[in-house]
């Protein structure tokens, strides 16, 4: 079977010269006053990025009910430390709408959750409200993540690096990234490990925030999370097919109903 990340940056390619083509003229947020994902995942003793999509390619569609205004107030009123919104289109059915739909209603940092591998689409996810993008080292080349994160900087964004295995690790650290997710999520197989992000942790310093992705299913994967240093996680599916999700972030986040 095809690595599903080369077939999901064929995709991206096309759609990048597109835009570049098309032109970026409607920023409806470009001006809009940035919030600090690194200051929010600090503010909590264990901090939960709780994620917006639709769908993906390993489980199909998830919610066949979907308002990402709705979704998004839900999390905040839940404890929240930040909301992750997936603008990919052909893969994950999400669209950059979605982004600024969720911008109008919430003041939590809006993580833009996409396959980044051009400076038009750091522009972009400043244009439509996200305070910072995802940028994932197995798609980029180690220079064109540096590159890429500096125009994030340049920018006024903030990027959470995602990694995946001890090289990749390694190449984020060495790029000076702030904050690094760990994703258990092997691309390949789609196999989900939650000791990806245990090994992991124990490489990394105190002064880089880590985020686990990937397959967090109750409070008792965040204590482990916890207990391995981890200071946050990024969670979609749990939360996105969970009927009352207020109620699920917070036995998440509490261990309680």
């Amino acid at each position: 079977m095809k690595n599903i990340l080369e077939k999901i940056l064929l995709t991206k390619q096309k759609e990048v010269l597109a835009r570049k083509e098309r032109g970026l003229f409607f920023r409806p947020f470009w001006d809009y006053p940035r919030k600090s994902l690194e200051k929010a995942l600090k503010t909590q003793d264990f901090a939960i990025i709780a994620e917006i999509k639709k769908a993906s390619p390993s489980k199909g569609l998830i919610a066949r009910e979907f308002h990402p205004k709705k979704i998004a107030e839900e999390y905040e009123n839940a404890g929240a430390a930040a909301i992750s919104c997936l603008t990919d289109e052909p893969f994950f059915h999400g669209h950059l709408e979605f982004l600024a739909a969720v911008r109008e209603v919430t003041k939590l940092p809006l993580l833009r959750k996409d396959f980044i591998i051009d400076e038009i689409q750091i522009e972009e996810a400043r244009a439509f409200g996200a305070d910072a993008v995802l940028l994932i080292v197995a798609a980029l080349s180690p220079e064109k993540l540096n590159s890429l994160l500096e125009k994030t900087y340049e920018l006024g964004l903030e990027a959470l690096v995602e990694v995946h295995d001890e090289k990749e690790l390694e190449i984020a650290i060495e790029v000076g990234a702030k904050i690094i997710g760990i994703n258990n999520r092997n691309l390949k197989t789609f196999e989900v490990k939650i000791e990806t992000s245990l090994a992991l942790a124990a490489k990394v310093s105190e002064e880089i925030i880590l985020v686990s992705e990937s397959g967090i299913k109750d409070h008792a994967d965040i204590c482990l999370l916890k207990a391995a240093g981890i200071k946050a996680a990024l969670i979609g599916e749990t939360l996105m097919r969970a009927k009352d999700k207020e109620a699920t972030l917070y036995q998440l986040l509490k261990g309680q109903k």
